[in-house]
């Protein structure tokens, strides 16, 4: 399995911008889908944005479209979630997730087999 590791989180303000970073480990990273999902406090998992494992195609939740860009540098592992106009809607722990093999893009949790311990992301009003 994949090990996940995602980082750059933080407290900003309204407006602001962030970028989350997933390091993955193994040499299977580099074929494989990854997704950003998030969790805010008494709502369900939401799905943010995932993109195929050469970085051609990515998929957008409607609330972060615009927004936020995913990407990856597969040279390095790692898997990026550019955020910027940041909402104070937008506070939740931000997890990668790697998907099962096979699978070219998908928003579905179920699709995915690897998940990081996920970073905190705050926006302040």
């Amino acid at each position: 399995q994949v090990q996940l590791v995602e980082s750059g989180g933080g407290l900003v303000q309204t407006g602001d911008s962030l970028r989350l970073s997933c390091a993955g480990s193994g040499h299977t990273f580099s074929s494989l889908a990854v997704g950003w999902f998030r969790l805010a406090p008494g709502k369900e998992r939401e799905f943010v944005a995932c993109i195929d494992p050469i970085g051609d195609m990515t998929y957008y939740a409607e609330s972060v479209e615009g927004r936020f860009t995913i990407s990856r540098d597969n040279a390095k592992n790692t898997v990026y979630l550019q955020m910027s106009s940041l909402k104070p809607e937008d506070t939740a722990v931000y997890s990668c997730a790697a998907a099962r093999p096979r699978i070219t893009i998908s928003p579905l949790a179920g699709d995915y087999a690897s998940w990081g311990q996920g970073t905190q992301v705050t926006v302040s009003s």
